[in-house]
């Protein structure tokens, strides 16, 4: 199961990030990407060693940025592919089946080109600028979620990215759209942590109600 809130982590050092991380789990995350840029890749392994410990303790999934052998390593629960990475054909030969595989995608031939090798989530976006990521691909906003959600039609969990804040959640989650990921909201302020679950899961019971509603009605008139 794909979680529908997921935290990405922040900060200047390896150690900020686990300092982070080990917040947002004690406020209510249960779904972690572990996302360290600029650093040497024993520190990166350290700094997992420390996140499988801690996510562990409290019954969240791990997953790690870019560095899919690290992910082996630490027994993290899955890994997330930018789309510089390695392919991810190579990545699930090498973790196999029982390991998480996400993607990065940004347009309607991104999306595909990951559905076609087999990807459990996409992370598309981004939804609005963001500090996040230096090099920021076009931004999509929710006309553009619409947009490729319609062209997509597929079951695979797609997930908004990009300078998402708690007051923007109702509106991308009506789109259509899976779930959200998170980094700086989150790791300014990790009480909103239960207001995001909140928003979410209301929006999926909505959603969930209007369907039947749907196929209901739709029933009727035959």
């Amino acid at each position: 199961m794909i979680g529908k809130l997921h935290y990405i982590t922040k900060g200047e050092l390896p150690e900020d990030h686990i300092k982070n991380l080990q917040k947002a789990c004690a406020s209510g995350v249960d779904w972690v990407q572990l996302r360290i840029k600029n650093s040497d890749p024993k520190q990166i392994l350290e700094a997992a060693k420390k996140a499988r410990t801690i996510t562990a303790r409290f019954q969240a999934k791990l997953i790690i940025n870019d560095y899919y052998k690290i992910a082996k390593e630490v027994k993290a629960d899955g890994v997330h592919l930018g789309a510089t990475d390695a392919c991810p054909i190579v990545v699930r030969n090498y973790l196999g089946k029982s390991f998480i595989i996400g993607g990065t995608a940004n347009t309607l031939e991104d999306c595909k080109n990951l559905l076609a090798k087999k990807v459990d989530y996409i992370g598309l976006g981004p939804y609005q600028f963001t500090k996040t990521k230096k090099s920021l691909s076009p931004i999509l906003g929710l006309a553009g979620y619409k947009n490729l959600l319609e062209k997509l039609q597929t079951d695979i969990p797609i997930i908004a990215i990009g300078g998402i804040t708690l007051d923007k959640v109702s509106e991308i989650m009506e789109t259509g759209i899976y779930g959200v990921a998170v980094s700086g909201a989150i790791t300014k302020d990790g009480t909103s942590i239960p207001m995001f679950h909140k928003i979410l899961k209301t929006q999926k019971l909505t959603r969930t109600s209007i369907k039947k509603e749907t196929i209901n009605s739709f029933k009727k008139k035959k």
